[in-house]
Protein backbone atom coordinates (compact mmCIF):
# COMPACT_ATOMS: atom_id res chain seq x y z
CA UNK A 1 0.00 0.00 0.00
CA UNK A 2 2.79 2.41 0.95
CA UNK A 3 4.69 1.65 -2.25
CA UNK A 4 1.56 2.29 -4.31
CA UNK A 5 1.03 5.62 -2.55
CA UNK A 6 4.65 6.66 -3.21
CA UNK A 7 4.25 5.83 -6.91
CA UNK A 8 1.03 7.84 -7.06
CA UNK A 9 2.70 10.87 -5.45
CA UNK A 10 5.70 10.59 -7.77
CA UNK A 11 3.42 10.26 -10.78
CA UNK A 12 1.30 13.28 -9.90
CA UNK A 13 4.38 15.38 -9.17
CA UNK A 14 6.02 14.17 -12.39
CA UNK A 15 3.08 15.39 -14.47
CA UNK A 16 3.05 18.71 -12.61
CA UNK A 17 6.76 19.37 -13.08
CA UNK A 18 6.70 18.33 -16.74
CA UNK A 19 3.82 20.65 -17.58
CA UNK A 20 5.05 23.49 -15.37
CA UNK A 21 8.54 23.51 -16.86
CA UNK A 22 7.07 23.74 -20.37
CA UNK A 23 4.67 26.55 -19.42
CA UNK A 24 7.37 28.41 -17.48
CA UNK A 25 9.77 28.35 -20.43
CA UNK A 26 7.04 29.64 -22.72
CA UNK A 27 6.13 32.50 -20.41
CA UNK A 28 9.65 33.34 -19.21
CA UNK A 29 12.31 31.81 -21.45
CA UNK A 30 15.86 31.93 -20.08
CA UNK A 31 18.12 34.65 -21.49
CA UNK A 32 19.81 33.51 -24.67
CA UNK A 33 23.58 33.09 -24.20
CA UNK A 34 26.04 34.12 -26.93
CA UNK A 35 25.99 31.84 -29.94
CA UNK A 36 27.40 32.21 -33.43
CA UNK A 37 25.87 30.31 -36.33
CA UNK A 38 27.69 27.03 -37.00
CA UNK A 39 27.38 24.71 -39.99
CA UNK A 40 28.94 21.65 -41.54
CA UNK A 41 27.98 19.13 -44.24
CA UNK A 42 28.01 15.36 -44.06
CA UNK A 43 27.65 12.81 -46.85
CA UNK A 44 24.58 10.64 -46.40
CA UNK A 45 24.78 7.37 -48.38
CA UNK A 46 21.14 7.66 -49.51
CA UNK A 47 20.38 11.32 -50.21
CA UNK A 48 23.87 12.81 -50.55
CA UNK A 49 25.06 16.00 -48.81
CA UNK A 50 23.18 16.94 -45.65
CA UNK A 51 23.76 20.17 -43.75
CA UNK A 52 24.02 20.28 -39.99
CA UNK A 53 23.65 23.56 -38.15
CA UNK A 54 23.87 24.85 -34.63
CA UNK A 55 24.95 27.63 -32.29
CA UNK A 56 28.52 27.70 -31.04
CA UNK A 57 29.90 29.71 -28.14
CA UNK A 58 33.68 29.90 -27.83
CA UNK A 59 34.47 30.96 -24.27
CA UNK A 60 37.87 32.71 -24.09
CA UNK A 61 40.50 30.45 -22.53
CA UNK A 62 38.24 27.38 -22.44
CA UNK A 63 39.88 23.97 -22.76
CA UNK A 64 36.60 22.06 -22.78
CA UNK A 65 33.57 22.15 -25.06
CA UNK A 66 30.16 20.58 -24.45
CA UNK A 67 28.00 19.49 -27.38
CA UNK A 68 24.34 19.90 -26.40
CA UNK A 69 21.62 17.76 -28.03
CA UNK A 70 17.89 18.52 -28.03
CA UNK A 71 14.98 16.12 -27.64
CA UNK A 72 12.34 14.80 -30.07
CA UNK A 73 10.56 17.63 -31.84
CA UNK A 74 13.04 20.15 -30.44
CA UNK A 75 15.96 22.14 -31.78
CA UNK A 76 19.13 23.89 -30.63
CA UNK A 77 17.20 27.00 -29.60
CA UNK A 78 14.93 25.29 -27.07
CA UNK A 79 15.02 26.95 -23.62
CA UNK A 80 16.64 23.95 -21.93
CA UNK A 81 19.47 24.03 -24.49
CA UNK A 82 19.92 27.78 -23.98
CA UNK A 83 19.96 27.41 -20.19
CA UNK A 84 22.55 24.66 -20.50
CA UNK A 85 24.78 26.78 -22.71
CA UNK A 86 24.52 29.69 -20.28
CA UNK A 87 25.36 27.44 -17.34
CA UNK A 88 28.34 25.95 -19.16
CA UNK A 89 29.64 29.42 -20.02
CA UNK A 90 29.46 30.40 -16.34
CA UNK A 91 31.72 27.41 -15.59
CA UNK A 92 34.20 28.35 -18.30
CA UNK A 93 33.10 25.76 -20.88
CA UNK A 94 32.45 26.45 -24.55
CA UNK A 95 29.35 24.90 -26.13
CA UNK A 96 27.89 23.77 -29.42
CA UNK A 97 24.11 23.51 -29.44
CA UNK A 98 23.63 21.07 -32.30
CA UNK A 99 20.57 20.70 -34.48
CA UNK A 100 20.20 17.07 -35.48
CA UNK A 101 19.50 16.87 -39.20
CA UNK A 102 16.27 18.61 -40.11
CA UNK A 103 15.62 20.08 -36.67
CA UNK A 104 16.49 23.58 -37.90
CA UNK A 105 13.64 23.54 -40.42
CA UNK A 106 16.04 23.36 -43.37
CA UNK A 107 14.16 20.51 -45.01
CA UNK A 108 17.39 18.65 -45.65
CA UNK A 109 16.51 15.37 -43.94
CA UNK A 110 14.94 13.69 -40.87
CA UNK A 111 16.81 12.62 -37.75
CA UNK A 112 16.04 9.60 -35.57
CA UNK A 113 16.87 8.42 -32.06
CA UNK A 114 19.97 6.48 -33.06
CA UNK A 115 21.56 8.84 -35.58
CA UNK A 116 25.06 9.04 -34.13
CA UNK A 117 26.55 10.20 -37.45
CA UNK A 118 25.41 13.77 -36.81
CA UNK A 119 27.06 13.91 -33.41
CA UNK A 120 30.25 12.28 -34.74
CA UNK A 121 30.47 14.88 -37.52
CA UNK A 122 30.05 17.71 -35.01
CA UNK A 123 32.72 16.31 -32.70
CA UNK A 124 35.16 15.98 -35.61
CA UNK A 125 34.52 19.49 -36.95
CA UNK A 126 37.63 21.71 -36.60
CA UNK A 127 35.82 24.25 -34.41
CA UNK A 128 35.01 21.48 -31.93
CA UNK A 129 37.96 19.11 -32.40
CA UNK A 130 40.40 21.92 -31.57
CA UNK A 131 39.37 21.59 -27.93
CA UNK A 132 41.49 19.04 -26.05
CA UNK A 133 38.50 18.14 -23.84
CA UNK A 134 35.10 17.31 -25.34
CA UNK A 135 31.92 16.21 -23.55
CA UNK A 136 28.31 15.67 -24.63
CA UNK A 137 25.03 16.45 -22.88
CA UNK A 138 21.78 15.20 -24.41
CA UNK A 139 18.17 15.66 -23.42
CA UNK A 140 15.56 12.90 -23.94
CA UNK A 141 16.08 11.67 -27.54
CA UNK A 142 19.37 13.58 -27.60
CA UNK A 143 20.45 11.75 -24.47
CA UNK A 144 19.94 8.44 -26.22
CA UNK A 145 22.04 9.67 -29.16
CA UNK A 146 24.81 10.72 -26.75
CA UNK A 147 24.83 7.36 -24.95
CA UNK A 148 24.74 5.35 -28.18
CA UNK A 149 27.60 7.32 -29.71
CA UNK A 150 29.72 6.81 -26.60
CA UNK A 151 28.89 3.10 -26.42
CA UNK A 152 29.75 2.50 -30.08
CA UNK A 153 32.81 4.75 -30.29
CA UNK A 154 34.37 3.51 -27.05
CA UNK A 155 37.16 4.98 -24.98
CA UNK A 156 39.16 5.98 -28.05
CA UNK A 157 36.52 8.39 -29.31
CA UNK A 158 38.15 11.44 -27.74
CA UNK A 159 35.00 12.17 -25.71
CA UNK A 160 35.76 12.42 -21.98
CA UNK A 161 32.20 11.85 -20.81
CA UNK A 162 28.52 12.04 -21.72
CA UNK A 163 25.44 12.97 -19.73
CA UNK A 164 21.87 12.00 -20.60
CA UNK A 165 18.87 13.68 -18.99
CA UNK A 166 15.49 11.89 -19.12
CA UNK A 167 16.66 9.67 -21.97
CA UNK A 168 14.78 6.56 -23.11
CA UNK A 169 16.92 3.40 -22.98
CA UNK A 170 14.53 0.56 -23.83
CA UNK A 171 12.96 1.93 -27.01
CA UNK A 172 10.16 -0.59 -27.42
CA UNK A 173 9.06 -0.16 -23.79
CA UNK A 174 9.32 3.60 -24.06
CA UNK A 175 7.20 3.79 -27.19
CA UNK A 176 4.61 1.43 -25.76
CA UNK A 177 4.32 3.74 -22.74
CA UNK A 178 4.07 7.04 -24.63
CA UNK A 179 1.52 5.58 -27.06
CA UNK A 180 -0.92 4.68 -24.26
CA UNK A 181 -4.16 6.67 -24.61
CA UNK A 182 -3.52 8.34 -21.24
CA UNK A 183 -0.38 10.00 -22.63
CA UNK A 184 -2.13 11.61 -25.62
CA UNK A 185 -1.12 15.16 -24.68
CA UNK A 186 2.59 14.38 -24.47
CA UNK A 187 2.44 12.27 -27.63
CA UNK A 188 0.72 15.06 -29.55
CA UNK A 189 3.39 17.50 -28.42
CA UNK A 190 6.19 15.24 -29.68
CA UNK A 191 4.51 14.50 -32.99
CA UNK A 192 3.69 18.14 -33.69
CA UNK A 193 7.38 18.96 -33.62
CA UNK A 194 8.52 16.20 -35.98
CA UNK A 195 5.57 16.73 -38.33
CA UNK A 196 6.66 20.33 -38.80
CA UNK A 197 10.08 18.97 -39.74
CA UNK A 198 8.68 16.50 -42.29
CA UNK A 199 6.60 19.24 -43.92
CA UNK A 200 9.76 21.17 -44.76
CA UNK A 201 11.34 18.02 -46.18
CA UNK A 202 8.27 17.34 -48.31
CA UNK A 203 8.65 20.79 -49.87
CA UNK A 204 12.11 19.81 -51.15
CA UNK A 205 11.80 16.17 -52.19
CA UNK A 206 9.43 13.25 -52.49
CA UNK A 207 8.72 11.29 -49.31
CA UNK A 208 8.20 7.56 -48.91
CA UNK A 209 4.57 8.24 -47.99
CA UNK A 210 2.08 10.93 -49.03
CA UNK A 211 2.31 13.93 -46.72
CA UNK A 212 -1.39 13.67 -45.89
CA UNK A 213 -0.84 10.13 -44.62
CA UNK A 214 2.08 11.26 -42.47
CA UNK A 215 0.12 14.18 -41.03
CA UNK A 216 -2.60 11.69 -39.99
CA UNK A 217 -0.17 9.73 -37.80
CA UNK A 218 -1.34 9.62 -34.18
CA UNK A 219 1.25 7.43 -32.41
CA UNK A 220 5.03 7.41 -32.10
CA UNK A 221 5.13 3.80 -33.28
CA UNK A 222 3.30 4.78 -36.47
CA UNK A 223 5.82 7.57 -36.98
CA UNK A 224 8.68 5.12 -36.62
CA UNK A 225 7.00 2.53 -38.86
CA UNK A 226 5.88 4.86 -41.66
CA UNK A 227 8.49 7.63 -41.61
CA UNK A 228 11.71 6.71 -39.82
CA UNK A 229 12.04 3.08 -40.91
CA UNK A 230 11.64 3.56 -44.68
CA UNK A 231 13.83 6.67 -44.78
CA UNK A 232 16.71 5.14 -42.82
CA UNK A 233 16.63 1.59 -44.15
CA UNK A 234 14.97 -0.35 -41.34
CA UNK A 235 12.52 -3.18 -42.03
CA UNK A 236 10.00 -1.61 -39.66
CA UNK A 237 9.61 -0.15 -36.18
CA UNK A 238 10.65 -3.37 -34.39
CA UNK A 239 13.79 -3.66 -36.54
CA UNK A 240 14.57 0.01 -35.84
CA UNK A 241 14.21 -0.36 -32.06
CA UNK A 242 16.31 -3.53 -32.02
CA UNK A 243 19.14 -2.10 -34.10
CA UNK A 244 19.55 1.36 -32.57
CA UNK A 245 18.47 0.90 -28.94
CA UNK A 246 21.30 1.69 -26.54
CA UNK A 247 20.06 -0.48 -23.66
CA UNK A 248 21.93 -3.66 -24.71
CA UNK A 249 25.14 -1.65 -25.21
CA UNK A 250 25.34 -0.17 -21.71
CA UNK A 251 26.89 -3.30 -20.20
CA UNK A 252 30.06 -2.70 -22.21
CA UNK A 253 30.14 1.11 -21.89
CA UNK A 254 33.69 2.41 -21.45
CA UNK A 255 33.15 6.17 -21.65
CA UNK A 256 32.08 7.72 -18.31
CA UNK A 257 28.34 8.39 -18.51
CA UNK A 258 25.88 10.13 -16.20
CA UNK A 259 22.17 9.31 -16.44
CA UNK A 260 19.79 11.73 -14.70
CA UNK A 261 16.01 11.39 -14.57
CA UNK A 262 12.96 12.12 -12.46
CA UNK A 263 11.48 9.13 -10.67
CA UNK A 264 8.01 10.32 -11.74
CA UNK A 265 8.84 11.09 -15.39
CA UNK A 266 5.50 10.61 -17.20
CA UNK A 267 7.08 10.34 -20.66
CA UNK A 268 10.07 8.07 -19.98
CA UNK A 269 9.03 6.08 -16.90
CA UNK A 270 11.66 4.82 -14.49
CA UNK A 271 10.51 1.23 -14.91
CA UNK A 272 11.40 1.37 -18.62
CA UNK A 273 15.04 2.34 -18.02
CA UNK A 274 16.01 0.82 -14.66
CA UNK A 275 16.56 -2.77 -15.92
CA UNK A 276 19.11 -1.67 -18.52
CA UNK A 277 20.81 0.71 -16.09
CA UNK A 278 21.12 -2.09 -13.53
CA UNK A 279 22.99 -4.16 -16.13
CA UNK A 280 25.20 -1.25 -17.19
CA UNK A 281 28.95 -1.18 -16.67
CA UNK A 282 30.59 0.72 -13.82
CA UNK A 283 31.22 3.58 -16.25
CA UNK A 284 27.52 4.49 -16.04
CA UNK A 285 26.25 6.43 -13.03
CA UNK A 286 22.51 6.86 -12.51
CA UNK A 287 21.00 9.69 -10.45
CA UNK A 288 17.28 9.80 -9.70
CA UNK A 289 15.53 13.06 -8.79
CA UNK A 290 12.56 12.36 -6.53
CA UNK A 291 9.26 13.76 -7.89
CA UNK A 292 10.96 15.11 -11.01
CA UNK A 293 9.16 15.05 -14.36
CA UNK A 294 10.35 14.99 -17.97
CA UNK A 295 12.98 17.73 -18.32
CA UNK A 296 11.42 19.43 -15.33
CA UNK A 297 12.52 19.22 -11.70
CA UNK A 298 11.68 20.94 -8.41
CA UNK A 299 15.14 22.55 -8.45
CA UNK A 300 15.97 22.79 -12.15
CA UNK A 301 18.94 25.10 -11.68
CA UNK A 302 20.51 22.80 -9.07
CA UNK A 303 20.06 19.70 -11.23
CA UNK A 304 21.57 21.45 -14.25
CA UNK A 305 24.45 22.79 -12.17
CA UNK A 306 25.19 19.28 -10.85
CA UNK A 307 25.19 17.79 -14.35
CA UNK A 308 27.42 20.54 -15.72
CA UNK A 309 29.77 20.24 -12.77
CA UNK A 310 30.08 16.49 -13.45
CA UNK A 311 30.88 17.23 -17.10
CA UNK A 312 33.39 19.89 -16.08
CA UNK A 313 35.30 17.56 -13.78
CA UNK A 314 35.13 14.23 -15.61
Amino acid sequence: MRERLVRAVEGAAGHAWTVWSHVRDKLRPPPAPPGARWQTTIADPVIGPVRLTGLIDHVPGAERIAVILHGMGGCAERPYCAATAAGARALGMSTLRLNLRGADGSGEDLYHIGIVEDLAAALEHPEVARYPERVVLGYSLGGHVALRHAALAGAGSGVRGVAAVCAPVDLEAGVRHIDHPARWLYRRHLLEGVKEMVQTVAARRRLHRPLAEIEAIRTVRQWDELVVAPRHGFAGADDYYRKVGVGPLLGAMEVPALFVAGSGDPMVPARSVRPALERASKAVEARWIWTGGHLGFPRDAVVLADVLDWLRQI
